[in-house]
């Protein structure tokens, strides 16, 4: 045989159980300290058809950070689904353009034109309508003995904040979380089907075709608002008009629902499981930062992300391909030992520092203080409204999806109230 033949693009032996399975979605932190223990890297055939796991905090930091590891990796997703990948043409270029799955130059060209919107300036003058609306929310269950936190407030309240943000009318904000929710059935899925892509094109294209309505009436009568100003930047030639306009209005909206929800359910179910945490936060509200801070940590979000690789490199001994896909765990990274002093402890007074849960880098989630200012408002009128409140089921209902960690449901027993 002649040895020009071989091929020379050989795979290490795939992880040698699926990782992800019931018990992961249930609890996926003794699954990832297996593999940080078995070694810094590992194959796994699980993920879009083949890639590279990162369970260590130094690891998935550098990926985050190092620009040899590409955030451009949207349209592979799109493409490796089942199917024709004609069908999903207009899907794989609106979603390509959003901010999070670009690299420079776009990436700080256009998020450059978002940060304005995200200054702390900006976050305070919005706390009072936060503030508003998690009143109003809590005063929907304030008679009942027991509510569904989740549909209560979880849900609403990220779509309720950031359409008055981006000027955006109350009647849509159903529809809103209808195409997030789809949305995010599809990106955190590791595998999606062609099912999943199609609706969460039909959701996209919606969602655009409600801000291609939005967008024209700015142009004519702009407002204080961020739709507003990404108008104002189109006219500057800061951003782009057509699909990278309509993709960062649809992200931005798609991002901080999931994210802010999660958080908030998650959150709110280890502050209850844990009754000491919960009773010093009652007494100690001005803990209440560093709380959040730490739930993040506990239980992020967003358990994953993902990259491609730009030029063959080694990485712990192993030979990455350019092309390759990396995902950097963050779930895992922020469990790991040799960052965090006994990492499956929550800890609300802990003091070593950010986590990974909103990432690391250029890409920094952007609305990272509007999360956490939205959770700290919320868990704070929870603790003086029901200084009781309890959990009514005691085995919790996680979704299948697992980019994201996140309750479907959280019923509460809301106790005296205070």
């Amino acid at each position: 045989m002649n040895a020009a033949n071989i091929s020379v693009s050989l795979r290490p032996p795939a992880l040698e159980r699926r990782l992800i399975n019931a018990a992961f979605l249930a609890n996926p932190y003794p699954a990832y300290q297996t593999l940080r223990e078995a070694g810094p890297i590992h194959w796994s055939d699980e993920f879009f058809g083949g890639a590279w796991l990162l369970t260590r905090h130094a690891d998935v930091e550098m990926v985050l950070r190092d620009p040899r590891f590409s955030a451009q990796r949207t349209g592979g997703w799109v493409k490796d689904c089942e199917g024709a990948p004609g069908e999903l043409k207009g899907f794989r270029r609106l979603f390509s353009r959003a901010l999070l799955f670009l690299d420079a130059p776009d990436h700080p060209r256009i998020r450059k034109v978002l940060n304005a919107d995200f200054r702390q300036d900006v976050m305070q003058r919005l706390a009072p309508h936060i503030e508003r609306v998690v009143t109003e929310l809590l005063d929907r269950v304030e008679h009942l003995d027991s509510f569904d936190f989740i549909e209560a407030v979880a849900r609403p309240l990220p779509v309720r904040v950031i359409t008055v943000l981006m000027g955006i009318e109350r009647p849509q904000q159903a529809d809103f979380m209808t195409w997030s929710e789809a949305l995010a059935s599809f990106i955190g899925e590791p595998q999606p089907s062609r099912e999943q892509a199609k609706r969460a094109q039909a959701s996209l294209v919606a969602m655009s075709r409600y801000f291609d309505s939005l967008l024209a009436l700015k142009r004519q009568t702009p407002g204080d608002d961020l739709v507003s100003r990404l108008v104002a930047a189109e006219a500057r030639s800061d951003i782009q008009d057509g699909a990278e306009l309509l993709a960062q209005c649809a992200m931005l909206l798609f991002a901080g629902h999931e994210t802010t929800r999660h958080l908030l359910g998650s959150g709110l179910r280890a502050l209850l499981k844990h009754p000491a945490h919960w009773e010093r936060l009652r007494r100690e509200p001005d803990l209440l930062p560093s709380a959040v801070r730490e739930l993040l940590r506990f239980d992020s979000p967003v358990q994953y992300t993902g990259r491609r690789v730009t030029t063959d490199l080694m990485l712990h001994g192993q030979q990455l391909r350019r092309g390759d896909l990396v995902i950097p765990l963050i779930g895992a990274a922020n469990r790991d030992p040799a960052r965090y002093a006994q990492p499956d402890t929550l800890d609300i007074t802990r003091s070593q520092g950010s986590s990974l849960a909103f990432g690391s880098g250029p890409h920094a989630c952007i609305g990272a203080a509007l999360t956490l200012m939205e959770a700290k408002m919320v868990f704070a009128q929870l603790l003086r409204r029901w200084p009781g409140l309890s959990l009514v089921d005691a085995v919790p209902r996680w979704g299948d999806k697992p980019a994201y960690r996140g309750l479907v449901t959280l019923p509460l027993r809301s106790g005296d109230s205070a």
